[in-house]
């Protein structure tokens, strides 16, 4: 990925600091774009993944919406200029404020998790005097076959609507006269890298169809959410996620009827691969049982390896030319034990002020960074910039 003048150019930064590689980053776009438009599907970026405002205004202009869960990303969204009407709204815990900004701002649909939210939803609505369209979020009981941490599909976690509960749903949406019910919402989980959840999805999502037809309710869009996963361990192998491959599944065995419009949001699988966790050795420690490399990166960067023992492929930057080859357990410096991005890797034997790069680390990095111990947030770089 990084070439000797670009690597050259790198050391120059103060560490840590992220890179985007921004070719990269536009020839993911390009492939989920021409993916989109052969299955006819509308894409909403979830802003979550990364919501670093060059990558979103890189990422608007490629005709996508947004996908957001939180009031400060709907407002984020609309700054990096996402139509209103392309915009969506999920997330299990909206607050009053969070509705009513994104009621002011005319966004597409929320994505409702509740029958409260519904009726919250609708009580704002009729104190400004306008309409809300919301979506369900069904929970569809659909195993992802990922991280517990980042399954959200299962009758065990906190998002959705449960199918035993729509009856009742349906019946305090259809009093809610500030609502316009458009649609179902899905989203079984995080980094999916089967195609099999996804076809089960689709028969939950059928037989619901048929649940709403036989009651006369007319849905205007299928929204199956995100979670397509990318290749962490074979980065430059596998670049650019299967887009293709992913939508065909709802081409094939998602039976949409006339007129309803297939929605998908996408986050990782756009990101992820363009970005790296630049960093400095700060030392190399040598153990009985292990040898440590102390990086001046952390989890404060990058939580995913602490959080749920993510794999990420660690890179010697400078490293490249020695004979030697050491396994090291490499560490950051904040002071918790789980404060560790890998275990027994073999890098190029490492020393102080050699450049480290941990990959794909485009999505759920800088947007979970945290300023723990007091440290400063780490700074990012586009290529173009570098």
């Amino acid at each position: 990925m990084f070439s000797a003048a670009q690597i050259k150019r790198l050391k120059t930064k103060p560490t840590p600091f992220f890179f985007y590689d921004t070719p990269l980053l536009l020839k993911t776009l390009q492939a989920m774009r021409k993916a989109a438009e052969k299955n006819n599907a509308e894409v909403h970026y979830a802003l979550k993944a990364n919501a670093n405002k060059k990558i979103l205004k890189i990422i608007q202009r490629f005709g996508f919406g947004a996908d957001c869960v939180s009031g400060n990303e709907v407002s984020r969204a609309v700054e990096c200029r996402f139509p209103s009407s392309k915009i969506v709204f999920a997330g299990v815990g909206k607050t009053d404020d969070d509705i009513i900004n994104a009621l002011k701002k005319n966004i597409a649909c929320f994505n409702c998790e509740s029958a409260d939210e519904i009726k919250v939803i609708n009580a704002l609505a009729a104190r400004m005097n306008k309409k809300a369209n919301i979506s369900i979020r069904i929970n569809p009981n659909v195993n992802a076959h990922t991280h517990h941490y980042i399954t959200t599909g299962l009758e065990e976690n906190k998002f959705g609507i449960n199918t035993w509960e729509l009856p009742e749903v349906m019946q305090i949406t259809g009093k809610c006269r500030h609502i316009v019910f458009t649609g179902l919402h899905f989203h079984i989980g995080s980094q999916v890298t089967e195609m099999g959840p996804y076809k089960t999805l689709c028969v939950r999502i059928n037989e619901l169809q048929r649940w709403f037809e036989s009651r006369r309710i007319r849905l205007q869009s299928i929204n199956v959410g995100g979670g397509l996963g990318v290749d962490y361990g074979k980065p430059d192998k596998n670049p650019v996620a299967d887009f293709e491959g992913y939508l065909r599944i709802f081409k094939k065995f998602l039976e949409l009827r006339p007129g309803q419009k297939l929605h998908c949001e996408p986050g990782r699988a756009l990101v992820a691969q363009c970005g790296s966790l630049i960093s400095r050795v700060l030392f190399v420690k040598k153990g009985r049982q292990s040898n440590f490399i102390i990086l001046d990166a952390g989890m404060t960067e990058l939580i995913r390896p602490a959080l749920y023992q993510s794999h990420h492929k660690i890179e010697n930057l400078t490293g490249p030319g020695r004979n030697k080859v050491v396994s090291y357990d490499v560490n950051g410096p904040v002071c918790e034990s789980s404060d560790c991005f890998g275990k027994a890797i073999d890098l190029p034997e490492t020393k102080r002020g050699d450049l480290i790069a941990i990959r794909s680390a485009g999505a759920y990095g800088e947007s979970m960074a945290l300023d723990y111990n007091l440290r400063p947030r780490a700074k990012s770089y586009m290529s173009e910039e570098i």
